[in-house]
This record gives C-alpha cells, sequence and structure tokens, in this order.
C-alpha cells in the first residue's frame, strides 16, 4: 500500500494544526474562553477529537500554536530594510509587525488575554510561550539574548510586551499613537536596565569563575578522599550553569 510523502503529511498536519488555531480564536473572539470546549474547537475546525489529539495535547497548547504563527508570520518578512537601523529600532518595528500580524484576531486575542488574567496557573504557562516569542523577536533583532544575563532580558521584554498588549487592545486610534508610545517607553527603560545588567555581569564574572573552579576543586577532592585525583579516577564532568 503507498504510502503519503513526508512532506504531504507534514503539510496536512500544518494545515490541522492551523484550522484548529483558527476556530480557537473565532471562538474566543464569540465567548469567554473558560467556556470554549475541545468539543466546540473541533466542530468549528470540523475535525474530529482525535485529529486534536494528534495536533494539541490541550485547549491551551492551542493557544501557544497561535503564538508561534505569529512569530512565523514575523520572521517570514524580510529585513533587509532595517538593516540600516539601530537595534533597538529594529526590534520596535519587529514588534509593531507582530501586533499588525495579530490585528485580525484582535478581539479572540483580548478574550484569552482576559482568561490568563483570571487563570494564574495558565499564565505562568504562557510566559514560557511568550519569552520563547521575545527570543526570537530579539534574535530578529540582532540583540544578544544567551545566558543568565539573556534570561533577564527575555523575562523583562515579555512583562513589556504585556503592558504594550493591554494598551493596543484598548487603542482605538487608526495609527495606534498610543500604542506606539507605550512601546517607545517600555524599550527605552529596556534599554536602560539591559545596560545595567550587562554591566553588573561584567563585574561579577571574574568573581563567578573563581567561585565555579573552587566548587569544582572541592568536589574533586571530595570525592578522591581527600586525595589530588589520579589519572585513572572517574570523576564528574565540569557543569556550567545557564
Amino acid at each position: 500500500m503507498a504510502t503519503k510523502p513526508k512532506s504531504d503529511a507534514k503539510t496536512a498536519s500544518a494545515d490541522l494544526r492551523g484550522k484548529i488555531v483558527d476556530a480557537l480564536m473565532e471562538l474566543a473572539a464569540e465567548r469567554r474562553f473558560e467556556d470554549i470546549s475541545v468539543r466546540d474547537i473541533c466542530k468549528t475546525a470540523s475535525v474530529t477529537l482525535a485529529d486534536f489529539r494528534d495536533a494539541f495535547p490541550s485547549k491551551g497548547a492551542v493557544l501557544a500554536g497561535f503564538s508561534r504563527r505569529i512569530d512565523r508570520a514575523v520572521l517570514a518578512q524580510h529585513g533587509e530594510e532595517l538593516a540600516d537601523e539601530s537595534p533597538r529600532e529594529r526590534l520596535f518595528d519587529i514588534l509593531m509587525r507582530r501586533l499588525e500580524a495579530m490585528a485580525p484576531y484582535r478581539q479572540g486575542v483580548r478574550e484569552a488575554a482576559a482568561w490568563l488574567r483570571r487563570e494564574p496557573a495558565a499564565a505562568l504557562a504562557m510566559n514560557q510561550v511568550v519569552m520563547s516569542s521575545m527570543r526570537f523577536m530579539l534574535e530578529a533583532a540582532g540583540i544578544e539574548a544567551e545566558g543568565a544575563t539573556g534570561l533577564v532580558k527575555l523575562q523583562g521584554l515579555a512583562l513589556a510586551w504585556a503592558r504594550v498588549l493591554h494598551v493596543w487592545l484598548n487603542d482605538d486610534e487608526p495609527e495606534l499613537s498610543k500604542t506606539m508610545a507605550e512601546l517607545d517607553r517600555v524599550l527605552t527603560r529596556g534599554e536602560r536596565a539591559a545596560a545595567g545588567v550587562d554591566r553588573l555581569s561584567a563585574l561579577a564574572s571574574p568573581f563567578t569563575a573563581l567561585a565555579q573552579a573552587a566548587f569544582n576543586a572541592g568536589r574533586k577532592a571530595r570525592r578522591s578522599g581527600g586525595h589530588p585525583t589520579r589519572k585513572d579516577d572517574h570523576g564528574d564532568e565540569d557543569v556550567t550553569a545557564l
């Protein structure tokens, strides 16, 4: 029996996920998020429960799938016109593109945001999704987001994005002047905070290296009974904290 090519199967899976995401956002524009069941999503998307289970493990995961859709829409755009801008200006334009990509789903986003405010556990899980999205937004802007300082930047940007999103959802002006002003404000504050984090990291790095070396030496001494490790000893490999 002939089997479908992998490319066809991948396309079918993407189409299935897309239908389910569309259905959730359509329903979220009409009713409270808590009142939307998986069966409701399946009915609206014209898929079976088995199809839904193959595509997503839960309703919240569909919301994460929507976030990834927006990521792709932003990242797929050519960025040549941003090449001559500063990293901050590039990030500003990239985040505005993100809002533009979200505009057709605005009412659904409004209800999803309200649900996250009502459900702290869901908000905590969604925070990880937003941080992942913001990592790619920073990459697109050419801004470093690795290591411990990178995590601080990502969390700060995720919180800033939540504030911008709140303003955007209530900004009825065609040119989104309130949203743009808020985005400019949070990026200015974030730029200053990030500079402080980078300076602190640079000052602390020699002491961090010394502490790590001392920790590793002490651990090796304990494992060898207080004697220097012989060449044939099999100690643990060094571990670098992320």
